[in-house]
């Protein structure tokens, strides 16, 4: 069973950087399509980023221009590059493998962001 474990959360002070990444298991990464979600308290998870198979990215329109996210299938991981952040960017970061080609949809446990001078 394929699983994903995401690291880089901490606190950081406004227009600070993080860098996340989400390891994930399994043979395929590469056939992966590869989203960064999160949630605030009180608030329902949203996407944040997603790259798929062919790279191709897509952002929330709340990050663009602050956030990147990639992917490096020989080490079956994903980044989110997190940039200019806002306390509003704090959340709960979970990662999401998904393929329905290989019937996967995974979550990690997330890892917690908080942005606060």
């Amino acid at each position: 069973q394929v699983q994903v474990v995401e690291s880089g959360g901490g606190l950081v002070q406004p227009g600070g950087s993080l860098r996340l990444s989400c390891a994930a298991s399994g043979r395929v990464f590469s056939m992966y399509n590869m989203a960064w979600y999160r949630q605030a308290p009180g608030k329902q998870r949203e996407l944040v980023a997603s790259i798929n198979i062919n790279n191709w990215r897509n952002y929330d329109d709340s990050v663009k221009g602050r956030f990147t996210i990639s992917r490096d299938n020989a080490k079956n991981t994903v980044y989110l590059q997190m940039n200019s952040l806002k306390p509003e960017d704090s959340a709960v970061y979970y990662c999401n493998a998904k393929s329905d080609r290989l019937s996967l949809d995974t979550w990690g446990r997330g890892t917690l962001v908080t942005v606060s001078s």
